[in-house]
């Protein structure tokens, strides 16, 4: 008798430990934070450069357009493609959406790169196209990460899109934000906000206020990489551009630009991968998913 209760103490105590563990992986499991990926960022951004200059029209252009449905798709976000004309050029946007009702936000990025380097210092490559790789590629690689990271659970809307066109203006036939004046326009119903990325992959990185965004979103963006510890936000104004964020404001939306525009490779044959930093990458994405994820 003495012998039988020992062994069902043993077991139910075995039982205890057991279930005892079970519940912390358990909480583990949903406490863990998934961060986000500079590593796996900075391999989107390379496999961009590798199709060549995303020239509108081009076959690395369709190459990209593909390259980012896949690993949208693949990270269970639902796809569309927006296809448009803007000055006679075939437009198309790649929209992926995740949640629904509201708050509602829109994260965008343009993916294509720039068909004439006209600022590079050398007058014989002014007629050759830039590679793109902090203007237009380590943006992208940032939206395709946070699709990765973010929760599918959030309770939040959000749209991550990547905007054709942006960067063709003052080229004969052509203008500036082409894909983004043409998606606002067609845009149904009114986000709480838009986030536009920018030119913030290179290693010197130095993201100040864009003038014309709207200062609460600006500083709430700023507020969450300052508490982070990442001192590539500063909180000063600096530049007023005309960036992807500008059809929104025309739309009454509120919209933030985050750009460095003090790139010294800006629109010349050296934007190329070697300039770009995981480090620059993962400031701007990891403050992004804590906006988003943070209440």
């Amino acid at each position: 008798m003495i012998h039988n209760s020992r062994r069902w103490i043993i077991i139910i105590f075995s039982l205890l430990v057991l279930a005892a563990v079970i519940i912390l992986v358990s909480f583990r499991a949903q406490t863990k934070q998934v961060h986000f990926d500079a590593t796996r960022s900075m391999k989107d951004a390379t496999v961009q450069l590798a199709f060549g200059p995303r020239i509108p029209g081009s076959e690395a252009h369709n190459q990209t357009v593909e390259y980012i449905r896949s690993e949208l798709e693949n990270a269970g976000w639902v796809v569309e493609i927006q296809e448009g004309e803007a000055l006679g050029h075939p437009i198309r946007n790649i929209i992926a959406k995740q949640g629904q009702g509201s708050p509602w936000y829109i994260l965008g990025s343009h993916y294509d790169s720039r068909l004439l380097a006209d600022h590079d210092p050398d007058p014989n490559k002014r007629t050759q196209p830039v590679p793109g790789a902090n203007d237009g590629a380590a943006t992208t690689a940032i939206l395709l990460e946070l699709a990765r990271v973010l929760p599918s659970d959030l309770e939040k809307q959000v749209w991550l899109v990547f905007f054709d066109a942006e960067d063709q203006g003052n080229i004969p036939g052509w203008d500036w934000i082409l894909g983004s004046r043409y998606f606002a326009k067609n845009l149904e119903g009114q986000p709480d906000g838009v986030v536009i990325v920018d030119m913030v992959g290179d290693a010197d990185l130095q993201i100040y206020f864009e003038k014309n965004s709207t200062q609460s979103l600006s500083n709430s963006i700023w507020t969450e990489a300052i508490q982070a510890g990442f001192s590539q936000f500063i909180m000063q104004e600096k530049y007023s551009l005309l960036d992807d964020h500008i059809p929104f404001l025309q739309r009454n939306i509120p919209a933030a630009d985050l750009i460095d525009f003090d790139y010294p490779y800006y629109h010349t044959t050296d934007d190329t991968l070697d300039k770009i930093s995981e480090s620059s990458l993962y400031a701007v994405g990891e403050t992004l998913r804590l906006w988003l994820t943070n209440p």
